[in-house]
């Protein structure tokens, strides 16, 4: 069963022309089968021809360019059309017909540049193919061409709507993604105050303390101690803050998930990674938001758990990035600054916006687990 549920994600990693091959394929292989004969699309209702030599040939012209119709959909629209005016002139009518509206669909939905031009030229191109079917006998008439030519243009028009609608989409997703940095800003320049005062003052006080544990060596060593750790921790929010506010700071680079566990490894920290699938490379923020899931985790047992047995399982599915990253109890607390849950927090925020689920907390058994399934 687990298997059966990884398949279509593994079939998805395999390049769009593999995957769009076996349609293609069994296309062909029904124009071809002979109870079928007969039954496809019939422009110009001219008589049936019998299959014979160059009906292969045909057939193949009409049905293989599928294999390409995402990635090249012109070309593919191209030798689709021609091997249509082929099938109808001869009079073959296989159901190798139906590639047409096929790759007339894929074109409007994939095609990027040219879009008027093909539209016209394909238009002009149908003009000779009905004279053709006329001059060959054919009883259609003009109605039944131009109804032929309005369903094409249907096919055509669906394409073009499915494109927009993805194009609205993939916006959406990015004016969230968007307006999710820009919300996360504002609230940590209004944070900003409050870290510097909290922290600056409290150096201050201590500072000022010290003045007067000359005498007591034990005392004046602890207050010094906590000195520098309030300084660690101010560095360590204004460097995460100033990042964050940095003008510059308009994209999140989709970081190197092995490079991350590498560098924590290299920390002291015994990290196992196990990863299923990859990023995709889609417009939004899904992967950036997993690669800071992991990141935050990682940090997080560094400080809190060093030394302790930490594993990371990232899976990339079709629709959701599912993490976990858990940690053993035990360890030891590094001597790096400490946290304040804002990272956690921050995390959880950017998860929901994009209507993911996030959790982290204790495990019953010992330990630490952070846990986010994020769509993508």
């Amino acid at each position: 069963m687990i298997r059966f549920r990884r398949f279509p994600d593994a079939w998805r990693r395999f390049d769009v022309t593999v995957r769009d091959l076996p349609f293609a394929v069994l296309l062909a292989g029904l124009s071809l089968v002979p109870w079928l004969t007969g039954y496809g699309t019939r422009l110009g209702d001219l008589p049936n021809r019998p299959f014979d030599a160059y009906t292969a040939g045909v057939v193949a012209l009409e049905c293989m360019p599928l294999a390409v119709r995402r990635r090249w959909p012109a070309v593919c629209l191209l030798l689709v059309s021609v091997g249509f005016a082929v099938d109808q002139i001869r009079g073959y009518h296989t159901a190798a017909g139906t590639a047409l509206p096929i790759a007339l669909l894929s074109a409007g939905i994939h095609l990027d540049h040219h879009r008027r031009a093909t539209a016209v030229l394909l238009s002009v191109a149908y003009v000779p193919l009905a004279l053709a079917l006329d001059g060959a006998g054919s009883p259609e008439g003009l109605w039944g061409f131009t109804t032929f030519y309005v369903m094409l243009a249907i096919a055509w028009g669906i394409g073009g709507w499915v494109r927009r609608t993805r194009a609205a989409e993939a916006e959406h997703r990015r004016y969230v993604a968007e307006t999710t940095r820009l919300a996360e800003r504002t609230r940590i320049a209004r944070e900003l105050h409050d870290v510097v005062t909290h922290h600056v003052t409290a150096m201050v006080v201590q500072a000022e303390a010290a003045r007067y544990l000359t005498a007591a060596p034990e005392r004046l060593d602890q207050t010094l101690t906590a000195v520098t750790d309030t300084g660690r921790r101010a560095i360590s929010d204004l460097r995460h803050l100033l990042d964050l506010l940095n003008p510059e700071h308009h994209a999140e680079p989709v970081g190197d998930l092995h490079a991350l566990v590498e560098q924590t490894r290299n920390a002291g920290q015994p990290v196992e990674l196990a990863e299923d699938g990859g990023p995709s490379g889609r417009a939004g923020s899904a992967d950036a938001v997993a690669y800071r899931v992991v990141q935050e985790a990682l940090t997080n047992a560094l400080k809190y758990a060093h030394g302790s047995r930490t594993v990371v399982r990232v899976r990339h599915g079709a629709k959701e990035i599912d993490v976990e990253v858990s940690t053993d109890g035990g360890g030891s607390r590094a001597a790096s600054p400490g946290g304040s849950g804002r990272g956690l927090t921050g995390l959880r925020d950017r998860v929901e916006v994009l209507g993911g689920e996030f959790t982290a907390a204790p495990r019953p058994g010992g330990g630490f687990v952070v846990q986010a399934r994020i769509p993508s």
